[in-house]
Formats: C-alpha cells, structure tokens, sequence
C-alpha cells in the first residue's frame, strides 16, 4: 500500500491580509502530480482543510474541482478528515453518497470508529475530538482531556480485527513535545489538549494533522506531515512537503517527504535598509512575502514605501535596530529628551535635505522641554 499524507491545507487563508488562493491552487496542482507520478493508491488529508468553519466560495471550489480531478480523472481513492478549523458537519454533508466514487470524508465525530478498507490496508479516521464531544457520545462524565478522549477512540481500533492488515490510524490532535508554529489555533488552554505519543505506538502508521511543521513524535512512524504552505513568518525556515508512505504486512513503513516548492516563499530579511534595496537588484525572487527587520538606529523616511518599490510583497515591518537603540539608552530624562531629538534631526535632515540650524535645535529642545513638563503636572 503506498499513499501519500498530507494536512492543514487551510483553503482560503490570508497571510497578513494577503489572499493565498492562487498559491494553494499551485500547491494542489503538485499534490496531485506527485500522487500521479507515485502511482499512490489513496491521498491522505489529516484534517484542516479550510481556514475557517465557513470558508468563501473560492476555496470550496477550488477544493471540488481539485478532488474531481483526483477521482475522476486519476482513480486515486481520497480520505479526509475534518480538523479544528473546520465545520464538521459541513465538511461531512453527503459523505456516504460521495464514499461510492472514491472520496472518503468524515466531519462528524462518530461514537465508533469507522475502519475503512483501501488495498491490503485499513484505515481508522477520528476527526478532531473535543473530549466534551467524545463525552457526551459515549456518555461517559469521566472524560475530561484530549488525552482521555483520544484513549477511549483509539481502544477501538486496538481491538478491531484487521486480519492481519496494517492499521493506519488518521487523527488530528497535538502530540506533546510537538513543535508549534505562530499559525496555529491553541486547541485548549492550560495544557489540557496534550496527548502522549506513546498512545499510538501500537499502530504500523499515524497520519497526523494540526502541527504546521513536519516532524516526528516518539516514534518515526507517528508522523505530522506539515502544512504545505508556510502561513506565517515563523515557518519562514520550515521546508515545506507531503510524506509519501509505503507499507507492508509485518515491515516497517518507508517513509519519504516530497518537497512543495511554492510560487512565492515566505521569508524574513534583516539589515539596514540601504544594503537590502541594493542587494534586492540580485535578488531572483523579489516578489516573495517578506517580513524585514531594519537594523537602521535613525528615523527613516517612509521606509515601507521603499522598500515595496524594489519588494512588492513587503507584508510586515520591524524596526529592531531602533528598538534596540531605545533599549539600550541611558535611563533618565535628560537622556530621553537628547534621544528624542537626535530622532526629530535625523527625520528633518532626511526631509529637508540638510541638517538643523542652531537656532532650530534650541527651538525643538524648548518645545521638548515643555512637553515633558506637562506630563509631570
């Protein structure tokens, strides 16, 4: 059985108000010639498929058309699971019809665990369990944590007869020790929505969705694919990809991560604002989204604009270089009232194209002075 398991697709994000619709539709056209070229069997969506529980009408139709294409055109069976971020009874509508052509959705969650037979290969899908959910379905008051509930569903599957089938068991959940991004939606506060990776260690796989960051818990085989799109600025260093799975009966599985290699990066720059205007003459790809931070200790003038000229897609701005001057000043007074106008002679000699007169500094240094006299009375 060899398929491939992907996450966190979050159709329909924004990235600093910036719509993505056009990158993720990038991004599935290599998601399905990877499985294409793979010759996979199935294609494994661990959850968060849309941003929000009400997605707009573009990423619903780019996912249609994406999963027609995939059954139709391709006969590659598709298995999805409803995440965090999505609404489960919406993500689930017409499931049972649409599991006849090869699309295996489950949103709601179920008192069972249904098994699913693809190949020589069953599959085990639990949506995201809130324990208050799991609770109320199994009627049981003592479930309290995401780590109960999770034990409680997972004891199923133990006890389910594969014949001797590997189990794959496919769950969106935050595994403790997991490595988390700025991107993502605390599942619960206080620690409550931890769970014990040793929990799935009896399984031959664990397809995994929340974590934007591919990496591993526990065990190789217990496994978050990542998202496929870096969605903030701290993911600026993850690379991207899907992991491709291949099993067999009484083996370990291989496990390989095929690269996404987006239209535009996400990525952070830093250094003084004259020296990245220059270097962005040699930069090949000036139109990725940057996060710049300026090392520049001087007030600038309208260094946003600048910068956009040279990098359009500018979508965030740090000063830390201006940051760590005021840190670092000198405390008292006197001294804030000399930073504050070193700061206004740097901004009137960028605006005036000279610098201050004597008599303009001694003017500027009465005004200062009356300033902060009105915040002392």
């Amino acid at each position: 059985m060899k398929f491939i398991h992907t996450s966190d697709w979050h159709l329909g994000r924004q990235l600093h108000n910036e719509p993505l619709l056009d990158e993720q539709a990038h991004m599935l056209e290599q998601i399905m010639e990877l499985a294409v070229s793979q010759a996979v069997d199935a294609l494994i969506i661990a959850g968060d498929i849309y941003d929000r529980a009400i997605p707009p009408a573009s990423a619903v139709e780019l996912l249609s058309h994406f999963l027609d294409r995939m059954i139709t055109e391709h006969g590659i069976p598709v298995v999805l699971i409803a995440g965090n971020h999505d609404s489960h009874e919406r993500l689930g509508f017409g499931s049972q019809q649409m599991s006849r052509s090869g699309l295996h959705i489950y949103g709601p969650l179920c008192a069972t665990v249904q098994p699913l037979q693809l190949g020589d290969c069953f599959f085990y899908p639990i949506p995201y369990a809130e324990p208050a959910v799991v609770r109320h379905l199994l009627q049981d008051d003592d479930i309290s944590t995401h780590q109960q509930a999770m034990a409680v569903m997972l004891q199923q599957v133990m006890t389910h007869d594969s014949q001797g089938l590997p189990k794959v068991v496919v769950a969106h959940c935050f595994l403790d020790g997991g490595s988390e991004s700025e991107s993502e939606r605390p599942l619960s506060i206080g620690g409550a929505d931890r769970i014990d990776p040793t929990l799935f260690q009896p399984f031959d796989y664990v397809a995994l969705g929340h974590l934007h960051g591919p990496q591993y818990r526990g065990e190789a085989h217990i496994r978050y694919s990542g998202s496929p799109l870096k969605y903030s600025f701290s993911e600026a260093k993850q690379k991207k990809s899907v992991t491709l799975v291949e099993l067999e009966a009484g083996r370990p599985p291989i496990i390989q991560q095929l690269p996404i290699t987006p239209r535009k990066d996400v990525r952070v720059i830093e250094g003084f604002l004259e020296d990245l205007l220059l270097a962005a003459k040699s930069d090949p790809t000036p139109e990725d989204y940057l996060m710049v931070r300026l090392s520049d200790t001087q007030a600038l003038l309208d260094p946003m604009g600048r910068l956009r000229s040279r990098y359009p897609n500018v979508l965030h701005l740090e000063r830390t270089g201006l940051m760590s001057r005021q840190q670092g000043e000198e405390s008292g007074r006197e001294r804030i009232k000399k930073g504050e106008l070193e700061m206004f002679s740097d901004f009137f000699g960028q605006v005036a194209g000279a610098p201050m007169t004597e008599a303009q500094q001694q003017m500027m240094t009465s005004l200062i002075d009356e300033l902060h006299k009105g915040e002392l009375q």
